[in-house]
């Protein structure tokens, strides 16, 4: 895609989706319908995903071999259920920029959250205290709280929450590194969003992890909106650990397995520790059923269980698009389909719109949150009345994701024509 400029009428937004070279991928996904019948204006995969047509087919292959193995699947299932989460190490590796042992699938979000604190926020009465930024998503908020809480600590004085300048709305790395030194004695461990939830900013994640590690702190990142949106590179950023989860842009279903990073200098530290189970258990000794354990030498160490077979199916059936198209292709039309959206909004003959979300692409991924002077509840039910599926954040906040794989730019051209009927029917 080569653009230099955007207009707003129709003509140019066929002609985008004509020249878009992943417009075939739409066609793979199940849009939702309006209740008119037409295909609603979905712009909520910063939320949950579309589902994938391949899904279906997938998921049927684990019950046929369910039904046709009965145990013996675990063995010779056509994906055999014993090493099932060493199928997506190589294609997940590549979308957050980490080399396959360094990455695994398991469990759910805030409880891969715990278990990389277990290991990585480890409080001595210097070091006890944890950033994260204030409009963190509540999940991250209660983790961390709690783990300060069970070493003995009181968040009120060991959790530093990181807040806007006055008259801002989103975060200036400048400022995220002057509060991590001027806290660096005492600071244990530095955990925020890669891409916060609210705003939709993706922060600079070399920089901050490089100030954290400069006074002595680990670094880790909630990615729940970045994996799957922005360019990663957690290993060559050195980051200590990451954790997220894949109904978002990874399209793998309603509260879907998620995955954690470790990043290599880690894996094999033997005073690290962690909480355990059989499955992070050597696997070439793990059903000798000994009573010590044996960690895997890679990220599969901090698994407790096997592989929850159903859950994990959709990720696979996932990845395979993924790694078809790419994370530079993806991005490469994020970028351009986002700056459209920017740029339409902005041209509706209104001052009672305004974006919170930084306009350089590099600090975004595809999000854009949107606030409406006057523009309560009442106008978010309004737009999605009219086939508009986003989503509404108190206090005032609509936030909408343009979506490379399945969204078009027609869908963002009649979105912006739901939002100037809309925002004349408030006045």
């Amino acid at each position: 895609m080569k653009i230099t400029s955007f207009e707003t009428s129709i003509d140019f937004a066929l002609q985008m989706d004509e020249q878009d070279s992943l417009k075939k991928y739409r066609d793979q996904f199940y849009i939702p319908q309006h209740n008119d019948g037409t295909e609603s204006l979905y712009f909520c995969g910063n939320s949950l995903g579309l589902q994938p047509k391949n899904v279906e087919k997938y998921l049927q292959q684990e019950l046929n071999d369910w039904k046709k193995y009965g145990v013996e699947g675990h063995f010779h299932a056509k994906n055999a259920w014993m090493p099932y989460h060493e199928f997506f190490s190589e294609k997940l590796s590549k979308i957050v920029g980490a080399k396959e042992k360094e990455v695994v699938v398991m469990n759910t979000l805030t409880t891969n959250l715990h278990l990389m604190m277990v290991s990585f926020y480890r409080p001595t009465q210097q070091r006890y205290k944890i950033i994260i930024e204030k409009a963190a998503f509540p999940s991250d908020k209660y983790a961390v709280d709690s783990q300060i809480r069970f070493h003995g600590y009181d968040p009120s004085e060991s959790l530093i929450q990181l807040t806007p300048r006055e008259g801002e709305e989103t975060l200036r790395i400048e400022d995220i590194e002057a509060v991590i030194k001027e806290n660096g004695d005492t600071l244990a461990l530095v955990m925020i969003g890669g891409v916060n939830y609210y705003t939709g900013q993706f922060f600079d994640l070399k920089r901050i992890t490089n100030a954290g590690h400069a006074v002595g702190a680990l670094v880790g990142f909630d990615l729940a909106h970045a994996v799957g949106n922005v360019d990663l590179d957690l290993h060559d950023w050195n980051i200590d650990f990451a954790v997220w989860c894949h109904y978002k842009y990874l399209n793998s279903g309603p509260g879907a397995i998620a995955g954690a990073f470790v990043h290599e200098k880690h894996l094999n530290d033997p005073n690290i520790p962690r909480f355990e189970g059989w499955w992070g258990h050597d696997k070439n000794t793990r059903f000798l059923m000994g009573d010590q354990f044996h960690p895997m030498p890679s990220a599969e160490a901090w698994q407790l269980s096997n592989a929850p077979v159903f859950s994990m199916t959709p990720l696979l059936a996932s990845l395979e698009l993924f790694d078809e198209v790419g994370m530079s292709r993806l991005r490469e039309k994020s970028t351009f389909l986002t700056a459209y959206m920017e740029f339409m909004l902005l041209n509706i003959n209104t001052d009672r719109i305004s974006i919170i979300t930084p306009q350089s692409p590099k600090d975004r991924g595809c999000q854009l949150s949107i606030k409406v002077e006057n523009g309560n509840k009442a106008f978010f039910e309004a737009i999605t009345a009219k086939g508009v599926i986003a989503d509404w954040r108190e206090p005032d906040v609509i936030r909408v994701a343009p979506v490379p794989l399945y969204n078009s730019f027609l869908d963002v051209y009649n979105f912006i024509q739901v939002m100037r009927t809309c925002l004349r029917e408030s006045k």
